[in-house]
């Protein structure tokens, strides 16, 4: 099968029709094969019951729905999980991203052998203040953390290589660092495709401007695992003996004036040094501690997902 089109959804039966019209459409002049993954994320209207009944017309429409509302991360986990085409492409159901892509984001997947293509909405037809601002204060923070040099990483639009799916964990909320997820787990070809993007035709948005600041922290988080998950001694280790060390030069430093310059003075007890030697070392035990617990505990786990191997030669 060439194509995977996987759309996770919530609460979009208005444009659910249009939507496979529309790629159904774009696959059959193109002569792709094909199948639409529709993952229900737990909607509440009628989406699940379009669903079905564009199923029982179209053998290549399949449908996943959840009990509940996971988020987008989750939807697009099992999606991935399911798809079976060469190519799997994401993309939205709000009819805000264009079908009319597919075949370019195929092509730079087959022949100019990318391993993951981000679309680019360059021009938006969204809100400047509550979306476009804080999009562009996210990219970059994302591109200069991650250095992954996207202009939009948030884009649902994408292509992957089969292979790039099966190999990645898409789960909380971090649907948003998926480029950065590939790379971590060896597929560096990373492309960007301009994209047309669409001024949404049928309800409203389902994310607010808490989505930033969650974005913000799966960041930090995803830097972190990115390069601490495997060693977190080296983290803990290093800023412990970095506290430890400062609390040191510190308790000499008053031994030495209590002792040899001024053993009349104050107390050493009554000196802020004091406080602050004994608050750095108490701080420092505790990073040291951390990183050390965390090392027993990654050795404690079975050792799995370690490694991904790209060829094996007469093993079997």
């Amino acid at each position: 099968m060439n194509i995977s089109v996987v759309i996770p959804l919530l609460n979009e039966h208005e444009s659910l029709h249009e939507l496979y019209d529309w790629i159904a459409k774009v696959m059959q002049s193109n002569r792709f094969s094909y199948e639409i993954l529709f993952i229900d994320d737990g909607s509440t209207d009628t989406s699940w019951t379009i669903i079905s009944e564009l199923s029982a017309a179209h053998p290549e429409v399949k449908g996943i729905r959840f009990l509940r509302n996971y988020g987008k991360s989750q939807a697009l986990h099992a999606g991935f999980a399911k798809a079976s085409g060469d190519v799997i492409i994401t993309m939205d159901a709000d009819l805000q991203d264009n079908p009319e892509e597919i075949p370019e984001l195929y092509s730079m997947i087959i022949n100019d052998d990318f391993d993951l293509v981000s679309g680019w909405k360059k021009k938006r037809y969204d809100s400047v203040i509550s979306k476009n601002l804080p999009s562009k204060l996210f990219n970059w923070a994302a591109r200069k953390t991650s250095g992954v040099k996207l202009h939009d990483f948030n884009c649902g639009l994408k292509s992957y290589r089969n292979t790039v799916v099966k190999n990645i964990d898409v789960n909380g909320e971090m649907h948003r660092y998926i480029p950065l997820l590939a790379k971590n787990a060896g597929f560096y070809k990373i492309g960007e495709k301009v994209v047309q993007h669409q001024a949404r035709k049928y309800g409203e948005t389902k994310f607010g401007m808490d989505r930033f600041i969650h974005g913000f922290l799966d960041l930090i988080t995803i830097w972190f695992l990115s390069h601490f998950a495997k060693r977190p001694m080296h983290l803990f280790g290093a800023l412990g003996i970095l506290m430890l060390a400062i609390g040191f030069v510190f308790s000499v430093y008053l031994g030495i004036d209590k002792i040899f310059l001024h053993p009349n003075g104050r107390l050493i007890t009554q000196r802020p040094q004091f406080y602050i030697a004994l608050t750095t070392m108490i701080i420092g035990t505790q990073f040291f501690v951390a990183g050390f617990l965390g090392e027993l505990i990654l050795r404690s786990k079975p050792n799995r997902n370690r490694y991904t191997i790209k060829n094996e030669l007469n093993l079997n």
